[in-house]
């Protein structure tokens, strides 16, 4: 397969990862449990997803330095999210964990000599204003340390980023399946505390939940890490909280208010027109 042409899948896998977390808000709301014990529960499924594609794939389990870190640093990221949505509005945590394209800019700079180029900086600038506005109604000065812990959860999925990136599929597969075992080993014991209603609706929201909120998303994620940079994985990937609202809106009838849908604009606007240009730059130094 040609490099554009691999590069144009993996754009394709990594908006599939994004469309499908983008309905974790909509079946949270089938869950009236314990949010640790969602994490873990949808965790657990999500590895016995991800174990069978290693499986069927033939894929070899690595436990190495690039597997414990992209483990600690995916794993840190499910934690810390859940925690900054207990300590501050859902708004806030969002728009601070998806502060990862700046810091991936920043730690490629810092750490790898990375050069980059005013329109990554413009796309990153522009997505993250973008989702700023998209919750500007819902945004509030929330708890310090709740802030705190959601921007912290956007360092974690930069790292994660990064880290997959520079693994090869083994080891980038193997650290996704950790990260799930060890959210599933925190959440699910927690079961004990905070018994969970088991009704035909709950046991099938967790399902979807596991096996196609982030099950499959993970396995998809997982494959366009393969050519897909971190910067522009991360910037695809901020489509997961624009689309959010709409699954709520069809299903439950919220409807999101103007500065969202502007937005909302402003984010497809930022990523798109950043595609096309690297694509261009891409092709213009292929040639020379």
């Amino acid at each position: 397969m040609s490099l554009p042409k691999a590069r144009n899948q993996a754009v394709l896998l990594m908006i599939g990862s994004a469309v499908l977390w983008s309905t974790g808000g909509v079946l949270i709301k089938l869950l009236p449990w314990n949010p640790f014990v969602i994490s873990g529960f949808r965790s657990l499924f999500a590895a016995a997803v991800i174990y069978i594609y290693i499986r069927h794939m033939g894929i070899k389990i690595r436990v190495n330095r690039n597997s414990m870190l992209n483990c600690l640093f995916l794993g840190g990221l499910m934690f810390t999210f859940v925690v900054a949505n207990k300590l501050t509005t859902a708004a806030n945590a969002i728009v601070l964990e998806y502060s990862s394209p700046a810091f991936i800019v920043l730690f490629s700079a810092v750490f790898f000599k990375q050069r980059f180029h005013l329109a990554d900086v413009i796309a990153v600038a522009g997505t993250m204003a973008g989702i700023a506005m998209f919750f500007l109604d819902r945004l509030t000065c929330g708890s310090l340390l709740g802030n705190c812990v959601a921007l912290f959860s956007g360092v974690l999925m930069a790292l994660s980023f990064l880290v997959s990136a520079r693994a090869d599929m083994d080891t980038r597969m193997s650290g996704i399946l950790f990260a799930h075992l060890a959210a599933a080993a925190v959440g699910v014991p927690l079961a004990f505390f905070y018994p969970p209603a088991v009704t035909a609706p709950a046991a099938a929201g967790i399902l979807a939940l596991g096996i196609f909120q982030i099950g499959v998303p993970y396995v998809l994620y997982g494959l366009a890490m393969k050519n897909c940079p971190p910067l522009a994985c991360s910037l695809i990937g901020t489509l997961e909280p624009l689309l959010n609202p709409i699954w709520v809106y069809l299903f439950f009838g919220e409807a999101p208010g103007r500065y969202a849908l502007f937005g909302g604009v402003v984010v497809l606007i930022s990523i798109t027109g950043w595609c096309v240009w690297r694509d261009h730059f891409i092709a213009a130094h292929s040639s020379t």
